[in-house]
């Protein structure tokens, strides 16, 4: 009797310890409500990175102040210094009573917080990882080296392709990657998206890569700028359109051969 006994509570307690993290998974996977918003201002420049955060808030339908001088991206800039005057960013985002900079992490905190299942990816699911990877990778990577690219390239034009990751590299992992999905965040639209688009859109702009050797990129970017929200963004935010332009490189960098794409 006391063996059975023994042998019953620790069937049991097995059984706890199999279904305790099972549980946990269920909880983390299930959709969770939206917190209630707080009070959010942007305070922006035109044609800049601030933009991404006035597209999120029109993507989601949720409300925000929009702060900035139409026209003035000098007089933009110096209330953005009169309200945060040790990092002066676009973004600067009042949430609450809180001060925010970095829109990757702005995008995640709304989409998290106020947002769930929205935007992006299930944390279990395929698409996640590269969701993840691609928020990151738009500033980490391809926003960086292509500044970096432009300064050196206005100082002195290359004569030869760099043997370093340069802007055409990291502009075609971008291309191959949008040759086998629809869109960064995998089957559907995302903050990933959101955050990819200014740099892609800098690396055609400015002449920084020959745009007809990337028609992955090219095809996405027609479908971003088809999206109301992204409409809707550029009403409000570039309602002049682009002013400030950089000047256009005269000619990208001297393309050499790439490697081919990986399957």
């Amino acid at each position: 009797m006391g063996q059975s006994i023994g042998r019953r509570g620790s069937l049991a307690a097995l059984a706890g310890l199999i279904a305790a993290p099972l549980a946990l998974a269920a909880s983390r996977t299930a959709a969770k409500p939206a917190a209630p918003m707080p009070e959010v201002t942007i305070y922006h420049l035109e044609g800049r990175r601030s933009e991404r955060i006035v597209w999120l808030m029109e993507e989601l339908g949720l409300p925000y102040q929009l702060k900035f001088k139409r026209g003035d991206l000098a007089g933009s800039m110096a209330m953005i210094r009169a309200f945060s005057p040790v990092v002066p960013m676009a973004p600067t985002v009042t949430y609450g009573d809180q001060v925010l900079v970095e829109s990757g992490a702005i995008i995640e905190l709304i989409l998290n917080r106020h947002a769930p299942g929205k935007l992006q990816p299930a944390l279990e699911s395929r698409d996640y990882p590269a969701y993840l990877m691609w928020m990151h990778f738009a500033e980490g990577s391809l926003a960086a080296r292509l500044f970096s690219d432009y300064r050196a390239w206005t100082a002195q034009p290359p004569k030869e392709r760099s043997r370093l990751v340069d802007s055409e590299a990291v502009v075609q992992f971008a291309d191959e990657f949008l040759g086998k999905h629809a869109w960064f965040g995998g089957a559907a639209f995302s903050g990933a998206d959101i955050m990819m688009f200014f740099p892609l859109n800098v690396a055609t702009a400015l002449n920084l890569v020959d745009e007809a050797r990337f028609p992955n990129v090219a095809a996405w970017k027609a479908r971003i700028e088809a999206r109301p929200a992204y409409q809707r963004m550029l009403a409000k935010a570039r309602p002049d359109g682009m002013i400030g332009n950089l000047p256009r490189l005269p000619q990208h960098a001297p393309a050499g051969p790439r490697p081919a794409p990986q399957r």
